[in-house]
């Protein structure tokens, strides 16, 4: 049997031939974990409430910053970057957390091939509900950009995360055929493997046969992610086809596009979705305004500039990667030293993290195609930490040498739109529908009936462990051995072997050998 070798989003430094970690331990990766217990949960404004879905895990809360670090850190293997924020170590600490997983259920949506986006209630991972099989089998896939491979958790699969989420396999199934092929994608401390399955997928009201993995071992990293697979999005394949092309390959499409809205759960209401083929003019308001991919093979623009209260920052003229696996804004240090010398208070002691004024009222901008988008100070501000600090969600990594990362912090904001056929993306000013007045459902698990009742006053949530969000990746499957093109700047990181940091479950970066 052949192997391929797939790198998706790896946190490590690529030299010499060789994959090697490059230690970085930011302080905040340091504190000692219980002293976080009951802290840095994100509130929700008085007065709103909204479904809230539980699903049984094993985490505990985590500072803001160690969320930044920790996705960082494990994403870099994504986009072929260096740094490695210290996850030696991270196994023993999912080993003692006590999880519950949140989920903020998205609202029916109102057009055609559309499905809607939960969430986990911290605006940290935005996943769909896709039906798998001839039981039509729920599973929650992240909805991911950066990511090439589609897969999800298998019942034959003992790993600790696999106990905590919903699985899929033979039995779920008459209509399932399995494989020789095998695949293997390294996340963290540990590693996502098993086999490449066929059967068939239903997302948005539309069915096809889809070939995706049947996880038989997973991550330790997953213990804190409510979603049980991933949903590859990216312009180029992984392990397998991606889901675009697939659904383009099955005729379902008259155009190889899809939207995206995501929600923001302060905001109360949770209307986030993603349509294919199409866009929903209910979800945006005035034009949508495109940018054309320069290379025509990543969900990658070139960014004009950011600026702050009028002053710009001088940031642009480089790519940024637009990716809904990531969630927050990433880019070079330097240029984000530059953002922050024009932001009233910003100050920083590593060049990486800056710390803001909590009481900033002030949105950042974004320009793309000589049109500015503001980034609302709910999304680039964090929440008060237990020292009374308020952190940006603008870092300084480098994920993609020489680029910006453009995660959820900037797509809340917008209504994005992913144009395969035209090689673009397209931006509009994002529409709010939110009432702030929704019931929370419970449940021990993704199964259970939910519960309803009423909430209201400040909410508050566990965030997820960062730990996870930030996935490495080599992946290995039995197809026929090809060369993927890839990032070209991805590519150039590996040849060169400049240290960049990574972070979310962004698209991986693929080597086929």
């Amino acid at each position: 049997m052949r192997s391929n070798t797939v790198l998706l989003a790896p946190l490590a430094l690529f030299a010499s031939g060789a994959l090697a970690f490059y230690p970085y331990t930011p302080p905040w990766l340091k504190e000692i974990e219980e002293k976080h217990a009951g802290e840095a949960r994100r509130s929700v404004e008085d007065g709103v409430t909204f479904d809230i879905k539980r699903r049984a895990s094993r985490r505990a809360p985590v500072s803001q910053e160690q969320k930044a670090a920790w996705q960082a850190a494990l994403l870099s293997h994504k986009y072929g970057s260096g740094d490695d924020a210290s996850s030696s170590n991270t196994d023993s600490n999912i080993a003692k957390r006590d999880n519950q997983f949140n989920i903020m259920q998205a609202a029916d949506p109102n057009a055609p091939d559309t499905a809607g986006l939960d969430q986990d209630g911290t605006d940290y991972s935005y996943f769909v509900q896709a039906e798998l099989g001839s039981q039509k089998t729920k599973m929650y896939m992240l909805l991911d950009t950066g990511a090439g491979s589609s897969w999800v958790m298998g019942t034959g699969c003992t790993s600790p995360a696999c106990a905590l989420h919903d699985s899929f396999g033979p039995s779920d199934s008459s209509s399932l055929k399995t494989s020789s092929q095998t695949f293997n994608i390294a996340y963290g401390s540990g590693a996502v493997s098993g086999s490449l399955v066929n059967d068939t997928i239903s997302v948005a009201g539309m069915s096809l046969t889809y070939q995706f993995g049947l996880a038989s071992n997973t991550s330790s990293d997953f213990v804190h992610f409510a979603f049980d697979g991933i949903l590859g999005m990216s312009m180029n394949s992984g392990a397998n086809e991606n889901f675009l092309s697939a659904l383009e390959g099955a005729g379902l499409l008259d155009k190889s596009i899809f939207s995206v809205a995501l929600s923001r759960a302060s905001d109360g209401n949770n209307d986030g979705e993603v349509t294919f083929g199409s866009t929903n003019p209910s979800r945006y308001t005035g034009a949508i305004t495109y940018t054309s991919i320069p290379d025509g093979t990543d969900w990658s623009i070139p960014l004009d500039d950011m600026s702050y209260n009028g002053k710009k920052g001088n940031v642009g003229g480089i790519n940024a990667y637009i990716d809904t696996g990531t969630s927050y804004i990433f880019g070079p240090s330097k240029n984000v030293k530059a953002l922050h010398a024009v932001i009233d208070g910003a100050q920083s002691s590593d060049g990486v993290t800056w710390t803001v004024p909590c009481d900033t009222t002030t949105p950042l901008v974004a320009t793309f195609s000589g049109v500015d988008f503001a980034i609302s100070p709910k999304d680039w501000i964090s929440p008060k930490d237990s020292t009374g600090k308020c952190t940006s969600n603008v870092y300084g990594y480098e994920v993609v040498q020489g680029s910006w990362l453009f995660g959820d912090t900037f797509l809340k904001n917008v209504y994005a739109v992913f144009d395969k056929d035209q090689k673009r993306i397209g931006f509009a000013k994002r529409s709010t529908t939110g009432t702030g007045n929704k019931s929370i459902a419970t449940a021990t698990d993704a199964s259970a009936a939910s519960a309803t009742g009423a909430a209201t006053g400040t909410s508050t949530f566990e965030p997820p462990s960062p730990t996870a969000i930030g996935l490495s990746s080599q992946e290995t499957s039995g197809a026929q051995p090809t060369q993927t093109k890839a990032s070209s700047s991805a590519s150039s990181f590996l040849r060169t072997g400049s240290p960049t940091i990574a972070l979310c479950i962004l698209p991986f970066l693929v080597l086929l050998v």
